[in-house]
């Protein structure tokens, strides 16, 4: 959690901040990150924007606090009981992310806008580095359980899997199949050779 974000919630409160994150990403997905603005925000939040501007020198810190503090990005580790459960449960919610909206325009449009924009490159560089850090207990576990040994690349394993949802969801533009999910993990887990 980055130092803007926390002095928010402590400034304004967590319902205070939750409104902002939520009319920012709202905004977000109604109007693309160019769309997106101070004023905008303001708006649908309610909040004064000189009150946000307070809390957030810029477009780019207030998304970079909003990815990782609304709620409509929440994510809470599964614990299935298996590695491959969980990495399952974990790809799942990124799948629904790619493909439901409006999860979906969110994501891509932070992910195009960061491409060219160092500020919010820096502020995306933060929200995955708080989701690996989040996705961590899974890893964890599995080290406990005896799945996987403790120099696996956590990292590595959800880069896999998550970039697979991404080329398939938002690159190629084609469906994800109902046994996507399974098929994807089973292949990262296992590989694709043929037993014999």
């Amino acid at each position: 959690m980055n130092e803007e974000h926390k002095g928010s919630r402590r400034s304004g409160g967590p319902r205070k901040a939750q409104e902002i994150f939520d009319a920012t990403l709202d905004l977000l997905a109604d109007k693309g990150y160019e769309g997106l603005t101070i004023e905008g925000v303001a708006q649908r939040s309610g909040v004064n924007k000189t009150t946000i501007y307070r809390w957030w020198p810029s477009k780019g810190a207030l998304l970079g606090a909003a990815l990782i503090g609304a709620r409509q990005l929440e994510l809470t580790p599964p614990d299935t009981g298996t590695l491959a459960g969980d990495l399952e449960a974990l790809l799942g919610t990124i799948a629904t992310l790619l493909t439901v909206r409006p999860a979906s325009d969110i994501a891509v449009s932070v992910l195009g806008a960061a491409t060219h924009n160092p500020e919010l490159a820096a502020h995306v560089k933060d929200f995955f580095a708080d989701r690996i850090a989040r996705e961590q207990s899974v890893f964890d576990r599995a080290v406990a359980r005896g799945e996987i040994t403790a120099d696996t690349d956590a990292m590595l394993l959800v880069d896999l899997l998550a970039g697979a949802a991404w080329v398939r969801a938002v690159l190629r533009q084609l469906p994800l199949e109902k046994d996507f999910v399974a098929r994807t993990v089973n292949i990262v887990l296992n590989g694709a050779r043929a037993a014999g």
